[in-house]
């Protein structure tokens, strides 16, 4: 944060090693936004970076091979959409934690979504209508009253 304003001033703080450049006088909004910019993208890479190499995500007799984009459960491809298959690949990599719904439509269906809270209870319903064998009762993809949704991967007891 600087009251220089040059492009001179920019380029070197930026040229240095800084991650952001903003000048005052600034709308605290905007820093704020700045920053959950930056905590994405740092989510973002972390999560690159544990899934190198790894290119197959196991649960229950369901298994998804991000080389091919493909899901299958007891050995047959489950088609999926597009958004599905997002859905689920944002849940399986963040398996038996809680993911807000906040969180999840922020990272499937993009930061500037302004559609309905529905849309993901609609999503969700399809999966475990594909995936799940008692789709009533789920036992991979859990809701969690008031916080969100979970992949469970580990037997529940």
């Amino acid at each position: 944060m600087s009251a220089r304003d040059e492009d001179v001033d920019k380029l070197l703080g930026l040229g240095i090693g800084g991650d952001d450049y903003i000048t005052k006088p600034f709308s605290p909004r905007e820093v704020a936004f700045r920053i959950k910019a930056h905590f994405r993208r740092s989510e973002y890479l972390a999560l690159q970076s544990r899934s190198q190499g790894n290119t197959e995500i196991t649960f229950g007799d369901i298994v998804i091979n991000k080389e091919k984009g493909e899901i299958r459960k007891q050995g047959k491809i489950i088609p999926l959409t597009a958004k599905e298959y997002s859905l689920l690949l944002y849940l399986a990599e963040n398996a038996n934690k809680i993911l807000s719904k906040n969180k999840i439509i922020e990272r499937v269906w993009g930061y500037d979504y302004e559609g309905y809270d529905n849309t993901l209870m609609v999503h969700i319903r399809h999966l475990r209508q594909k995936l799940e064998d008692d789709p009533a009762n789920p036992k991979y993809i859990i809701t969690i009253k008031g916080l969100g949704y979970k992949l469970v991967t580990e037997d529940r007891k």
